[in-house]
């Protein structure tokens, strides 16, 4: 089993051999009942029998429906082992993950009983093991009828779905959401194996990191298990296997060593203790940056455990950064302030939300994880927040984020609803938020704790109080629990009660002078050119939905022909009155669509838009509002969504829009005081100096008035210019635009006097060459006139197709170059004519 340690104790992988079988019931389809089939660990049911050939694909068509029933049914996972070889005082039983309600047994004898997906467990098996042929079971009962008997005896509580996902301790958006499936499952989804070990273990090993004036320290709190121990109580320990025999020689003096950057310390366990702290401190360490600010410098750290004779019993390994975190939240005349200053350097979050990259989190690998990482970064994303309705994230992720500076804020697992706070719960949430924070205090990347996402609000805004009448909702964890296992076990680290938060319960959670707000009327019921009736300090939750690649909803839907409400389409779309936000979307700004080619196009496009403009507006009041974090960078199946990224792990055009609007120097128009402004949003250390040019055009060209802006913006700051009025006030808003340029193509600036569905444009001319090149093909596109968004789809004519870059407005007489990669050279008459190339005038 992998767990960062050495080769100091006998680890053995039990992940051969499996076979799930169904419990008998009604709900089961013909096929199932009775049947055996081999089963993947770690994985779950639902992969285990896509894989036998027994259900269809649930991300396809309306399959998810017809597979409620495996949500409904109990699942047992079956293997036989040998007992492994070695002189061990104790063997154990490492279970990673368990989901949910688990029931274990070794050779006929239980174990023990475990609900909750996000923990681990241990039990001493060592005297049930027979030297071949042991059969170890895990049965899992159904997730609903656990929760379900929950709910029934502590009362029902208000959430945001008809299902009952807060009556248990497992993955809530398994429970379906508005951008993802109802797939109820259950399995083995993390490591599980044999621990032998003898005298003693490590336990826990719990680094705290901090850096001040150029100082680095560890303070590392050990804690050892003695194999003289008795199981400790809780869920996770046996209720049969003892220690093999009483080990005198297990309760003994131990020694720690650690070593980190050529540093070295030990200390001594006392026989008989269990727990010490070492310090170690690095001069001068090389600093931990996030991207954009620096280089990741991380060191090995090393921990070992000796017996009495010098021997190693255990080993531990991290890698660590130096670096220090603190959130300011020192009231201002604006309010509030939400400021992340990382090495005493003020960040402008500019982040995305991330889901469950699959809602079967073991088909995510590391390689996955780190393409969808560099699509972020791509974008010129520095923060991932992980929301709460999904998972803490696995050790993979999070290193993938120490190495390539991605800030991450993670939230505990409470989303959308009011939680029981009577038992087993509380115990169980205890014991899991101890686990994580414990897990994860190694890692750099990490910089907030947030305590729920939406359930303070929710409480105070969407009619929980008389559903709830006096019964517990959450408010215990987020406002003690989790605030004090925080401060006591990694206060290197800040902790906000809950996204949105205003800092305070006597101020409304989503005021947006203080703390994070999320901001849905947009969207849900507003127009997006409401962004900018908000001066918030920074938005948490925002954001706009457009429907996933053409190639995905190809594959993903047999539907003939596609349109926005044909069968296969309506089911992927999750949101309530989804398809209605999207029309009222399009008649708000853009023409009609004539087709589905058209409807794919434009909502596509309003979705970049949509965002664009809120990102925009937010950083040009960076000061006030210090960041932004966009729901969502990643779909975990093909549906119609906010994402950048669709289920199928292609770009959206409001990706292209987001690497514009994130970018480290951005160029932006902005109303101001009844009139225009240009502002200079400088997010780079270095000054910013340019001779900017801001002109009144023709729609065809011609100049109609024109200035130039000397810029000279310092590092983490904005400029803002007032626009004289002869470039503010058109002469025919239908036929004008305002361009800022400073000869970097990306960062130039446009302003539209009108919205595109009354502007007269020309209808789109012309010319398109397409060049074969190592690689893939590089389309030209020379506008003869002007061309708003023009904008690539290769994906039409290829799956594997992708482009470079997309909603590029060209003047006449300017180009554009895409490179284009396939698998194979695209038709160039296809590639550069509707539907595939696309412009908002191409009508």
């Amino acid at each position: 089993m992998s767990d960062a340690r050495g080769t100091g104790p006998d680890r053995l992988a039990l992940h051969q051999g499996w076979t799930l079988r169904a419990a008998p019931g009604p709900q089961l389809p013909a096929g199932i009942d009775g049947r055996t089939v081999p089963a993947t660990v770690p994985g779950c049911v639902h992969t285990d029998l896509l894989a036998a050939g027994l259900i269809p694909d649930p991300y396809l068509d309306d399959n998810e429906t017809a597979l409620s029933w495996i949500g409904h049914t109990d699942w047992s996972y079956e293997t036989t082992f040998d007992r492994p070889t070695g002189d061990h005082h104790r063997l154990d039983l490492v279970c990673a993950g368990l989901d949910t309600v688990a029931t274990l047994s070794l050779n006929g004898v239980e174990l023990g009983r475990t609900e909750n997906m996000h923990r681990g467990y241990r039990f001493d098996v060592g005297s049930l093991l027979r030297a071949e042929d042991n059969t170890l079971a895990v049965r899992f009962d159904s997730a609903y009828r656990y929760a379900e008997a929950h709910r029934d005896r502590l009362g029902d509580r208000p959430n945001a779905y008809p299902e009952p996902f807060q009556f248990i301790r497992k993955m809530a958006c398994n429970f379906g959401w508005d951008w993802g499936p109802t797939v109820v499952t259950a399995g083995i989804w993390q490591e599980i194996g044999l621990h032998g070990w003898s005298t003693a273990r490590l336990a826990l090993v719990r680094p705290l990191v901090t850096v001040e004036r150029d100082t680095g320290r560890v303070e590392l709190h050990v804690e050892v298990e003695r194999a003289t121990d008795a199981p400790r109580p809780g869920p996770a320990e046996p209720t049969a296997g003892h220690p093999e025999a009483a080990h005198a020689t297990a309760d003994v003096p131990l020694t720690v060593q650690a070593e980190v950057a050529g540093v070295t310390a030990e200390v001594t366990i006392a026989a008989g203790q269990r727990a010490a702290v070492l310090t170690l401190t690095v001069a001068e360490p090389e600093l931990w940056w996030p991207h954009g600010h620096g280089a990741q410098h991380r060191y090995p750290l090393a921990v070992t455990l000796h017996g009495p004779d010098g021997t190693i019993l255990d080993d531990w390994h991290r890698r660590i950064g130096f670096r220090a975190v603190r959130l300011d939240t020192t009231p201002d005349e604006h309010g509030a302030p939400f400021t992340l200053h990382v090495n005493d350097v003020p960040i402008f979050v500019r982040g995305v939300n991330w889901i469950p990259d699959d809602a079967f989190p073991t088909r995510v690998t590391r390689d996955r994880l780190a393409h969808r990482f560099d699509q972020a970064i791509g974008a010129n994303v520095n923060l991932l927040r992980v929301w709460g309705g999904g998972r803490y994230e696995s050790e993979d992720f999070y290193d993938l984020a120490d190495e390539r500076g991605l800030l991450v804020q993670q939230d505990f697992l409470f989303a959308c609803a009011a939680y029981p706070e009577e038992e087993p719960f509380h115990a169980e949430v205890a014991a899991e938020a101890t686990e994580q924070v414990v897990r994860l205090a190694s890692h750099p990347s990490l910089v907030l704790w947030t305590g729920n996402n939406e359930n303070i609000w929710g409480w105070h805004d969407w009619g929980w109080q008389d559903a709830l009448a006096g019964r517990s909702w959450g408010r215990g964890y987020y406002l003690e629990l989790l605030p004090r296992i925080v401060a006591d076990l990694d206060p290197t680290r800040p902790y906000w009660p809950g996204s949105p938060w205003s800092g305070s319960e006597e101020i409304h959670p989503n005021d947006p002078a203080y703390g994070t707000m999320h901001i849905w009327d947009v969207w849900n019921s507003d127009d997006y050119v409401k962004y900018r009736e908000y001066l918030p300090r920074f938005v948490a939750e925002f954001g706009y939905q457009g429907p996933p690649a053409y190639a995905t909803l190809r594959r993903a839907l047999s539907d003939e022909p596609l349109a926005p409400d044909s069968p296969g389409m309506a089911h992927h779309q999750k949101a309530a009155d989804g398809d209605l936000k999207l029309r009222r979307g399009l008649d708000a700004h853009l023409p009609a669509p004539r087709d589905f080619d058209d409807w794919h196009w434009l909502t596509q496009l309003n979705q970049g838009r949509a965002i664009q403009l809120g990102v925009e507006h937010f950083r040009s009041h960076r000061g006030v509002c210090m960041g932004t974090i966009v729901w969502q960078l990643n779909d975990c199946w093909p549906v119609t969504s906010w994402a950048a990224i669709d289920g199928d792990g292609r770009r959206k055009p409001l990706w292209y829009a987001l690497r514009r609007a994130y970018a480290d120097r951005l160029l932006t128009i902005q109303p101001r005081d009844g009139g225009l402004a240009l502002v200079a949003v400088n997010d780079s250390g270095r000054p910013w100096r340019a001779s900017t040019t801001v002109a009144r055009l023709a729609l065809t060209g011609e100049p109609m008035s024109k200035t130039t802006v000397e810029l000279d913006v310092p590092g983490y700051a904005t400029a803002t210019v007032t626009l004289p009025a002869e470039l503010t006030r058109p002469d025919e808003p239908r036929k004008e635009l305002l361009v800022a340029d400073t000869g970097d193509p990306t960062q130039r600036a446009l302003w539209f006097f009108a919205e595109d569905r009354d502007i007269d444009y020309p209808s789109a001319g012309y010319d398109a060459t397409v060049e074969s090149v190592d690689g893939g093909q590089l389309v030209r596109v020379t506008a003869r006139t002007m061309l708003r968004d023009v904008t690539l789809f290769p994906d039409r004519l290829d799956p594997s197709a992708q482009v470079d870059d997309a909603l590029i407005t060209l003047l006449p007489g300017e180009s554009a170059t895409f490179t284009v990669r396939a698998d194979a050279p695209l038709d160039p008459v296809a590639l550069t004519s509707r539907p595939t190339l696309r412009c908002v005038n191409d009508r």
